[in-house]
Formats: structure tokens, C-alpha cells, sequence
């Protein structure tokens, strides 16, 4: 049976199949990109202690749509935001609501845009303020291994080469690196082929080809990596309490190397 939770794909759930994207579609989807850069990066100027997370939600929808975009979430498996905005203890799926945010809250913003018929997908995590200095280095490593599984997204390399950087990265800093839910390949649908996992032995897995699209996302936790749903079904939260973060970019594997698609700046 297909097992799926949320918005992301679990490592045991089926996708909609690896596709090869042609030059043009790949240009496509960096204009998905562009849009799911400029909302996240809106999102990530207007933070502040005392908003409500909802307000975030609002400017993230008018981004994407004065852009010419349509937001991959919203109504997705019934999904009813723009953008998850999961604080501290939880890791995604958080959703916009009256919570309202605090000094010293780490912020998780997941945002996707759809231009063309195709997606982008991109996530940050922010400290709102001041805040202890083992949640600075927690965001910092979470950041740091993204860029570190983006530069194994090579022709030739395997989804594994990019699984065990992330996971040996994080695990020597003393982080837990969450299982359950993964990256996946992008396109036309939000979710394709392949599962992308952030634990992992290199050399296995599919192989990358030129032309594929994934969306790689690191989620590390303080403690362990043990997660749970609460019961709005949608947010996932450590199971022991301990704080997470999450990075993701949606990346082309190119000829001439990964191609971070929801980069805000560049070709």
C-alpha cells in the first residue's frame, strides 16, 4: 500500500514516474524557480516578532501571483495554505493560522510555485530575532548540507551519493537526520520520481541523468530523528521536542553540473 503523509512523499510512497525535461522545460521551470525565490524570499524580509503566521501565507500568495504564478500547495492532497510555516519543534507541513510568532522562534518556510505547467519547490529556515547559539548552528548545518547534497546532483552520480554527504554531514555535527519524509523529483508534477532521502549509501540508488529535476531537502533535528503527526494530520513535529530545520532547493541535473533552479539570482 501507498504510504504518503502531507505534502511530502515518505521514503516507502510511489511518485508519478522519473521524467526527462528538455532544455526548454528545464528554462520553464527556473521561471518556476524565479517565482518560488522571489515569494520565499518575500516571506523572509517580512518576519518579524508578532506576526501571525497566516500574514506570511498572504504576502507568499500575492508574490506568486503578481508574478504570473499559481501556488503548488494550496488544495494539494487538500492542503488549504499557500506555504508551511512550521516553528521550532516542528519540522513541515506547518499550517499559516493565528499562531503568532515570537522572539527567537525558528522558522521553517516551504513554498512552491507553478509557471508553465511546472513546479518549483524551495524551503529556509530563519531565527526570528535572537535566539540560543545551538539553534544558530543548527540552521547553519542544515543550510550547509543542502549545499553539500547539491554538489553530488551530477550526470552519472547516484541519488545515494547525494543521501550519505547529507547524512554523514549532519550525523558528525550530532544532528538526527529525518527519515521518513524525503526529497523527490519535480516537473510537471509536484512530486516525481525519485525519492530523494537524506540517509543513505553512495553509489545506490537511481541514477542522475541530464534532463531530471529533484527537489533535495535536508530536515535535521536537535535530538533524534524521530518524528510524529498531530492531529490536524499535517504537521509533523520531533517526536522528542528537540528543534528542526529544513533547507531545500529545486536542482537540474545539467552537463555542466547542478543547476539550483529557485536560486533567486543567476542564469
Amino acid at each position: 500500500m501507498e504510504r504518503t503523509q502531507g505534502l511530502y512523499l515518505t521514503v516507502e510512497g510511489r511518485n508519478n514516474g522519473i521524467t526527462i525535461k528538455s532544455p526548454v522545460e528545464l528554462r520553464v521551470m527556473r521561471e518556476a524557480g524565479r517565482v518560488t525565490a522571489a515569494a520565499r524570499e518575500a516571506v523572509v524580509r517580512a518576519v518579524q516578532p508578532g506576526m501571525k503566521t497566516k500574514e506570511l501565507d498572504a504576502i507568499a500568495a500575492r508574490e506568486i501571483r503578481q508574478l504570473g504564478g499559481k501556488p503548488s500547495f494550496k488544495g494539494y492532497r487538500g492542503f488549504p495554505a499557500t506555504i508551511c510555516v512550521s516553528i521550532n519543534q516542528e519540522i513541515v507541513h506547518g499550517i499559516p493560522g493565528d499562531r503568532v510568532i515570537k522572539e527567537g522562534d525558528v522558522v521553517s518556510i516551504d513554498v512552491g510555485a507553478i509557471v508553465g505547467g511546472f513546479h518549483g519547490d524551495s524551503a529556509v529556515t530563519v531565527i526570528v530575532g535572537r535566539a540560543s547559539k545551538e539553534a544558530e548552528k543548527l540552521v547553519e548545518a542544515t543550510r550547509l548540507s543542502l549545499e553539500l547534497g547539491i554538489r553530488q546532483a551530477l550526470a552519472g552520480n547516484r541519488v545515494g551519493d547525494i543521501s550519505t554527504v547529507v547524512q554523514q554531514f549532519a550525523e558528525a555535527q550530532g544532528y538526527g537526520v529525518v527519515r521518513e519524509y524525503v526529497g523527490h523529483g519535480i516537473g510537471r508534477a509536484l512530486h516525481e520520481d525519485p525519492a530523494v532521502p537524506n540517509v543513505g549509501e553512495g553509489g545506490k540508488g537511481p541514477l542522475l541523468r541530464v534532463g531530471m529535476a529533484i527537489a533535495i531537502e535536508p530536515m535535521l533535528n536537535m535530538g533524534t530523528w524521530e518524528t510524529r503527526v498531530l492531529d490536524d494530520d499535517w504537521t509533523v513535529v520531533t517526536a522528542d521536542g528537540s528543534l528542526s530545520a529544513h533547507f531545500e532547493h529545486t536542482v537540474a541535473i545539467t552537463e555542466r553540473g547542478p543547476w539550483v533552479l529557485t536560486a533567486l539570482e543567476g542564469e
